[in-house]
């Protein structure tokens, strides 16, 4: 028998002055403790189980159960059909058919799985969990377990294996899992001693949620989950080394005397700027990074994974920074005098040449939670490693216990005129619908309060540039990898997250193809997410590029599927609500209908073929040579701008 998860607890007793009280220790588990000023003594009490003899796939299923796991992603398979019918018997004896308190979400393929579970860990901060079989169902998970990796989102990956004595004997369905997953995951496990099955389960998941998150992936042969052992309730693997990295990160706290530099920097400052990636929303550190912002009274551009870390409607907000950041963003760090890089890494995509990025900046200060990008790309004058809302809380209190004070108001005056000479433009009269315009009009009705996922190309930056995130946790888009056929799963698994918000999914023609199949997924559980396909009949920022920089020659980036119907596609997997948008003046019309849908909504909208993703910077390029395109000015001699080196393309 598997117990309900939230099922046990471990005491800690202080020697005096006590009072009990119950406080959660870690997703899905409560810890009970006696308070006490003085001496801690950690006691564990025994699990209900403890003792309890179970099969390997029963352990599996009792540990998530116990890390609060409340949704399993994933493709069933031979070699992972013992844990696959743990799973059933564990909602069968907890639950019912209609609440099922692990339910198992089929898709597609388990590529898919991948994206959802990534989609769920992004959505809710929680760790998302991917249960496939061996040989392909594995290999098909490499996709999202990089993109995961690079994106650092914390999955935990389960595959199925042979059984251990026929590893490496080229078995029906055996891929090698460890040497596969170990070049892109944070971590992976091959448990060949059935003994260490559960402390190993328990300790994927401390790595993937714990210091900079990411993807930890468990092979676990046929024969070890059909292993029969006393279950212990608790342990983990002696992990010293990772462990003490990351209790001298989580015990780093800044120094008075660094506070002291710290605002000594900003008081020389006149125009500082907060440079804010997608760490600040990983590390759950947005209210900290916010409350930081506002007291010190510093302009925010954030990088794209670093969307809602801010919001984007805040008088101080500058949006989005980058190769498609907006202009007056890019300006503004061209002329900022500090620049201050909170959980950013001074990626190809934001700081093209590193030498010119935020050339006329005296200082660059660096915040983060991993060592390594400190002076990775660009030298910072002042850093600090540890945990980011400790650091930004220390430094507030600082500063207010010192009565520190600063008047930026000049530069205020300089980047809201930024803001209002070089803001976002496009066509607004051409007859043909522009795709800016539909995602304005869509923000006008979400008003920065949906969930937006998107694929990967055109669409993708025209949805970061266009919609506002009034808060972290609503952006979920492939950034690093840039994984085309991310964003339908990557919905569907922030649907299950997050059921009482909005989801949209802003795909491209090319995008959405590669994971179609999902349209089906989205149906079967009857999810309310809503569908938009801006079909420019092909490979649109491929093609962009090739106009700009390759003499226009369309190769292979015009292929699209010209008899592929979108709409009856949607309607053959279930969709109720199935639309093509082809008429500029039915767009406010037909967007409010579509946004309203009760259920599943499917929407295809035929864009101008030829509109361009801008501003747009080069590869290998500096904002000075930022293409702004016909709608947006440009303060820069366009005529002599560089030109990206080809080996720099893409």
């Amino acid at each position: 028998m598997l117990a309900q998860n939230n099922s046990y607890c471990n005491a800690v007793t202080f020697s005096q002055h006590s009072t009990r009280m119950y406080r959660a220790d870690g997703p899905g588990s409560t810890e009970q403790t006696t308070v006490n000023t003085q001496t801690r003594t950690r006691i564990p009490t025994a699990h209900p189980l403890a003792g309890q003899r179970m099969t390997g796939a029963d352990t599996i299923v009792q540990v998530l159960a116990d890390e609060g796991v409340d949704t399993i992603f994933g493709y069933s398979g031979g070699a992972i059909l013992p844990t696959y019918d743990s799973v059933f018997v564990y909602n069968e004896t907890h639950g019912s058919p209609s609440d099922e308190p692990m339910p198992l979400i089929v898709p597609a393929n388990e590529q898919g799985a991948g994206f959802m579970a990534a989609g769920f860990a992004r959505a809710s901060g929680q760790v998302g969990v991917v249960m496939v079989t061996s040989g392909p169902g594995a290999t098909n998970c490499v996709t999202p377990v990089r993109d995961s990796m690079a994106d650092s989102t914390p999955i935990v990956v389960i595959c199925g294996q042979v059984p251990t004595g026929s590893i490496g004997s080229d078995a029906f369905q055996e891929a090698p899992v460890s040497a596969l997953m170990g070049s892109v995951a944070k971590h992976v496990f091959l448990v060949t001693d059935p003994t260490r099955l559960e402390a190993t389960v328990r300790t994927a998941f401390e790595i993937a949620r714990t210091g900079r998150p990411g993807p930890v992936v468990i092979d676990v042969p046929k024969d070890v989950q059909n292993w029969e052992g006393p279950f212990r309730g608790d342990g983990n693997l002696p992990i010293p080394g990772y462990r003490r990295r990351l209790a001298e990160v989580e015990h780093n706290a800044i120094s008075e005397a660094k506070c002291e530099e710290f605002l000594s920097m900003l008081a020389e400052s006149k125009r500082p700027l907060l440079y804010v990636g997608g760490g600040v929303v990983n590390g759950d550190a947005s209210a900290a990074l916010r409350a930081f912002a506002l007291q010190f009274e510093i302009p925010v551009a954030t990088t794209l994974m670093g969307l809602g870390s801010f919001d984007t409607k805040h008088t101080l907000a500058m949006h989005m920074l980058g190769m498609h950041g907006l202009a007056s963003a890019n300006y503004a760090v061209d002329d900022c005098d500090l620049l201050i890089a909170v959980g950013a890494r001074f990626d190809d995509r934001v700081a093209g040449i590193p030498d010119q990025f935020a050339r006329r900046a005296r200082r660059v200060l660096h915040l983060d939670i991993d060592a390594s990008e400190i002076h990775k790309v660009k030298s910072a004058d002042w850093h600090h490693v540890g945990l980011l809302p400790a650091v930004l809380e220390a430094l507030v209190a600082y500063a207010r216990r010192s009565g520190f004070s600063a008047d930026f108001s000049d530069w205020h005056a300089e980047t809201a005129e930024l803001k209002a000479k070089y803001g976002l433009n496009y066509d607004r009269e051409s007859p043909l619908i522009q795709p800016n315009y539909l995602i304005e009009t869509m923000n006008a009705i979400t008003r920065g309060e949906a969930i937006i996922s998107t694929g990967v190309g055109q669409h993708q930056m025209w949805a970061a540039q266009y919609f506002d995130f009034r808060e972290p946790r609503l952006w979920l888009t492939s950034g690093s990898m840039g994984t085309m056929g991310y964003g339908l799963p990557a919905a569907i698994g922030a649907q299950f997250a997050r059921p009482d918000k909005l989801v949209i999914d802003v795909d491209g023609d090319a995008s959405i193809r590669m994971n179609l199949g999902e349209l089906e997924t989205v149906t079967t559980y009857d999810l309310p997410i809503k569908i938009i396909v801006l079909n420019n009949y092909g490979d649109g920022m491929v093609m962009q590029w090739q106009r700009l920089f390759f003499k226009g020659r369309l190769s292979a980036s015009d292929k699209s599927l010209r008899k592929k119907d979108f709409v009856r596609t949607a309607q053959a997997d279930g969709f109720s609500y199935a639309k093509r948008l082809d008429d500029k003046k039915d767009v406010p019309r037909v967007l409010d209908e579509f946004l309203n849908h009760d259920g599943p909504a499917f929407l295809e909208a035929i864009i101008d073929p030829e509109a361009g993703v801008y501003p747009m910077v080069g590869p290998g390029l500096s904002y000075r040579d930022m293409v702004t395109g016909d709608f947006i000015p440009n303060r820069y001699d366009q005529e002599n701008r560089s030109e990206p080196d080809a080996s720099e393309l893409f």
